[in-house]
């Protein structure tokens, strides 16, 4: 598969010397960031009876989503009166627009500061937690070619939960893959490039690295954007006037990001890690008040302890069911299929849930929830979720073809065999912002790392048991944050929070209180939450 840097400097150029279109400006076959902040007004236009856009499957492509009111793209019509607030404020650090194309550029970052309250280990003692992230972005239409590409390198110290979760796998949660720094400090870096074509009105194309989310909620059963980006050839069509949306790509996921995880193929310290091809497709059909999903995903096995494994043509197989139905749920492949559905129960308001399984009639993972725009009074946003999985599920044998991407899961972040409750209320005003989440999930894990109860799919579908049987916590996780938004192009925000983390029976350093004020861009969601 290509990298990020050659993506960048030789596929964007050449696909749009051929497909520049001179006189076509400003077509967006680009897509919708995926963060929860650029999104909540196109769910919330979504949510209107006569709305047909399918948003079962994240990101959005632009050119299907009516965006006036989506942050990032709507119209800032607030006057200002010198060329430097209007940068800061409202536009673009650079944009160029010309016959045909138009090019925007924006720095990414992040300023943050915090202390802990509630951990008094060694590990925070006295500690300054901080975050300083640099970054940019650029993107640009050109024609029929839509283009982003970004990137972020991160200085950070995080409390010790994270601190002990990346010390396991290598990866911060949302972000990407670490390097250990001298005092406990996280160096994180990661990239995002996708291009978008559109040869006709009802196809795009897209070849890049990034991140996909499939549902209406806030958590996934089947697949989220919690793991890091990874490389992906997307196509997605829509059909019979808008009413249908299929979408597969076949991308290539990396298992863990340990050490011993690198494959023999010499003394390089960079060797790279074991690997695998997946392939995932979706089929949405939109049916007036109901919007029905369709998922599947397969997990190839392209390596194995004699190396290199003959090339399997399904990997190719762009029709939803035929490599379930060639392979099974017991055979070398990981294979996952689900739905998820929306159910408008009258405008800005509805109802959605999930259903996933990879042994039907054996374990699955489900969700509930209840979505609400302008509840009592405009930009007043509520939404309540539950979400469950069983033991085992998302596990596999061999474990390298588990349901996860980098060490960490590809749908919940919690793994399995858990239940959880999400409530989530925004209110925002102008350019302020209130939110207020709670978590409540009860935990089922294994007491030693022999063990395996089932909850966790970094180890095999084998079950381990021992005297005590697994340990349950209950985990309650507050997130409460205020914010003013700077400038909208960029989701710039000068906020301050408060985040809560009490796991029953953990160890103090699993505890956390932390308290934060901060300066960012945010262009993808971050899940600490867990």
């Amino acid at each position: 598969m290509p990298t990020v840097a050659s993506l960048r400097s030789n596929l964007i150029p050449l696909i749009c010397a051929f497909v520049w279109v001179p006189g076509i400006v400003g077509a967006q076959q680009g897509v919708v960031p995926l963060q929860r902040d650029m999104l909540i007004e196109l769910e919330r236009d979504a949510s209107l009876m006569e709305s047909r856009t399918h948003t079962g499957l994240k990101p959005v492509i632009e050119s299907r989503a009516d965006l006036t009111n989506v942050l990032g793209y709507r119209r800032d019509t607030t006057k200002h009166y010198y060329w430097v607030t209007e940068k800061v404020l409202r536009d673009h650090l650079l944009e160029i627009k010309g016959d045909g194309f138009r090019l925007c550029l924006d720095p990414l970052f992040e300023f943050q500061y915090g202390t802990e309250l509630v951990d008094r280990t060694e590990y925070a003692e006295g500690r300054d937690f901080y975050a300083n992230t640099r970054g940019v972005r650029v993107k640009g239409d050109l024609g029929k070619v839509s283009f982003h590409t970004m990137f972020h390198e991160t200085q950070t110290v995080v409390p010790g939960y994270l601190y002990r979760i990346a010390s396991l796998e290598g990866v911060l949660p949302g972000h990407g893959r670490v390097k250990f720094e001298p005092k406990n400090v996280l160096d994180v870096g990661w990239s995002q490039s996708v291009v978008a074509y559109e040869p006709v009105p009802w196809l795009n194309v897209q070849l890049g690295q990034s991140r996909h989310f499939v549902g209406h909620g806030y958590r996934s059963m089947l697949l989220s954007d919690h793991a890091p980006d990874a490389p992906h050839l997307k196509f997605s069509a829509l059909m019979l006037k808008g009413r249908l949306q299929y979408t597969t790509w076949h991308s290539k996921l990396t298992h863990r990001l340990r050490p011993e995880d690198r494959l023999p193929t010499g003394d390089a310290s960079e060797s790279l890690f074991y690997w695998s091809r997946a392939r995932f497709n979706h089929l949405s059909a939109d049916l007036g008040r109901v919007q029905l999903g369709l998922f599947e995903a397969t997990m190839f096995r392209n390596l194995d302890p004699q190396g290199m494994r003959p090339f399997d043509a399904l990997e190719l197989n762009p029709l939803i069911g035929l490599n379930t139905a060639v392979n099974g749920f017991d055979g070398t492949y990981k294979t996952l299929v689900g739905a998820d559905l929306r159910v408008k129960l009258v405008d800005k308001a509805y109802v959605y849930g999930q259903w996933a399984s990879d042994k039907p009639g054996e374990r699955m993972a489900w969700q509930a929830g209840l979505r609400i725009f302008d509840l009592l009074w405009p930009d007043l946003h509520v939404q309540l979720e539950y979400n469950a999985a069983d033991p085992f599920m998302y596990q596999h044998v061999p474990v390298r073809q588990a349901y996860v991407h980098a060490g960490l899961p590809l749908a919940h972040p919690m793994g399995a065999y858990f239940t959880e409750a999400v409530a989530i209320v925004e209110q925002g005003y102008r350019r302020f912002r209130l939110q207020g989440k709670v978590n409540l999930a009860h935990y089922n894990r294994d007491r030693t790392t022999e063990e395996n109860h089932g909850s966790d799919p970094l180890k095999p579908d084998i079950l381990v048991t021992g005297e005590l049987g697994p340990v349950a916590q209950r985990l309650t996780f507050l997130d409460i944050n205020g914010s003013y938004l700077v400038n909208p192009v960029s989701n710039l925000r000068l906020m301050a929070g408060y985040l809560h983390r009490d796991l029953v029976g953990a160890a103090d350093s699993q505890q956390s209180g932390y308290l934060y004020i901060a300066l960012r861009t945010g262009l993808f969601n971050r899940y600490y939450d867990l």
